[in-house]
């Protein structure tokens, strides 16, 4: 029974695939903070579903925030 529904399950697309969109802005911190854990670890692709391409674009601009304290490196619970 639990391999029925495994197969059943369906695939996550690539929510930037979808929305076509070509280049993840780092200055867009409310899009980028979803990727994001509550410690200020990145999500990995195989749990947010995005593809190779737009998780190495995703890393970047993630980077680039925190870089620019767009976005913390740490959240404030774990100061």
């Amino acid at each position: 029974m639990a391999k029925q529904e495994q197969k059943m399950l369906k695939r996550r697309t690539c929510r930037f695939c979808d929305s076509k969109e070509i280049y993840i802005d780092y200055k867009d911190e409310k899009k980028l903070v979803r990727f994001v854990s509550e410690q200020g670890k990145i999500i990995p692709k195989r749990i947010t579903g995005t593809c190779a391409k737009h998780q190495r674009q995703l890393v970047q601009a993630i980077k680039r925030a925190r870089h620019l304290a767009l976005i913390p490196f740490v959240s404030d619970t774990i100061r």
